[in-house]
């Protein structure tokens, strides 16, 4: 389901402009005479480019005289549409300009999933989901229908009928991208780790630079304890996409779990060169280089990490074992104690230490 600002395409393309232009050229009836006709055609092949061109004003004076000179037109109702609710955020324009080109021509897929667009965006989820249902009765096989359905199932915390939809669109198109890794989030979510990996497995091997999935199949590595699975999927996700942030840190994670301090520095390095802002980054920087007794680089990862984080229990808790046990300095180390204290954290040993060093 797209986001409200974007939720038909974006803009027509060229080609469907084109389609457009021709598609409809037979709903003309007899009443209307040819001159007129041709008029009309004019009108509307003006107001497509118009459109195209992001004159929105200009498009729909140009589509409103195409219907004046041929109410039914049912493209030019279809093209205006697409312009009030794409260029002008007119969603109740637009639905009545699509509800009269639906009035004009046979069902058509395309007009009633751009409606669903509209109701979509305005939360209106079950008539969407009522329009959605037309088009799969006219096309079993439209895959916008299918997505969009099942994200509105999901939204509604409906798993079951949203992995129906996933698995329908999935007997369509086999290899079908979205389908299967929203349908291997969908088991994740529940639990079913083994039809999680399935669905991911086809999927990278259908697509092996999908860089989400592999990072999926790494988290799941991760939860399993499988720590070699989980690097290589990270490994292969950073391949497939050298900037996704969360597979470096994941995979750095990984590393220092297995003991490979260099290889961990690397990858958290990594994390803060593309996001210097990530807190969890430097607090892990910081025992990576205190691991390799590189004490002053990894006081300022802990103290980096604090001030990014303030509010982090678990940052101040570091900082304060750090200043304790690496710097001998217990002054810090109960002030960094107290503030884990205060923010809620609960640590027997820690306790002690500020109950001799004072409230």
């Amino acid at each position: 389901m797209r986001r409200a600002a974007s939720f038909s395409r974006s803009l027509l393309t060229s080609s469907l402009l084109f389609c457009l232009v021709c598609a409809f050229s037979t709903f003309e009836t007899p009443a209307v005479s040819a001159p007129s006709s041709e008029s009309a055609r004019r009108s509307y092949e003006r107001g497509v480019t118009l459109f195209r061109e992001g004159n929105a004003d200009g498009a729909i004076e140009a589509l409103k005289k195409a219907i004046a000179q041929n109410p039914r037109l049912a493209e030019a109702y279809h093209v205006l549409g697409l312009v009030y609710f794409q260029s002008k955020r007119n969603p109740d324009g637009a639905i009545q300009a699509y509800k009269q080109s639906l009035k004009l021509i046979p069902p058509s897929a395309e007009i009633l999933n751009d409606l669903a667009d509209v109701y979509l965006a305005q939360g209106r989820g079950s008539d969407a989901e009522g329009v959605l249902r037309q088009v799969l009765d006219i096309a079993p096989g439209n895959e916008e229908a299918h997505l969009d359905l099942a994200r509105i199932y999901e939204e509604r915390h409906d798993r079951p009928n949203a992995a129906k939809m996933y698995q329908s669109l999935l007997r369509v198109r086999p290899d079908h991208a979205e389908a299967l890794y929203h349908l291997a989030n969908l088991y994740d979510s529940q639990g079913d780790l083994k039809m999680a990996r399935e669905q991911l497995s086809r999927l990278t091997q259908a697509n092996p630079r999908h860089a989400d999935a592999w990072y999926l199949l790494g988290r799941l590595a991760e939860r399993g304890n499988d720590l070699h699975a989980a690097a290589a999927a990270f490994k292969e996700a950073i391949a497939a996409k050298p900037d996704l942030v969360d597979a470096h840190y994941n995979l750095g994670f990984v590393f220092r779990s297995q003991g490979l301090l260099v290889e961990a520095e690397r990858e958290f390095l990594e994390v803060i060169r593309y996001r210097p802002e990530y807190a969890e980054a430097h607090l892990n920087l910081g025992m990576v280089y205190t691991n390799l007794n590189r004490l002053d680089e990894a006081e300022r990862e802990h103290e980096q990490a604090v001030a990014l984080k303030p509010n982090s229990a678990e940052a101040h808790y570091n900082l304060g074992v750090f200043y304790e046990l690496h710097r001998k300095d217990m002054g810090r180390a109960l002030a960094q104690y107290r503030r884990y204290r205060d923010l809620g954290g609960r640590d027997e040993r820690v306790e002690r230490i500020i109950g001799v060093g004072g409230p």
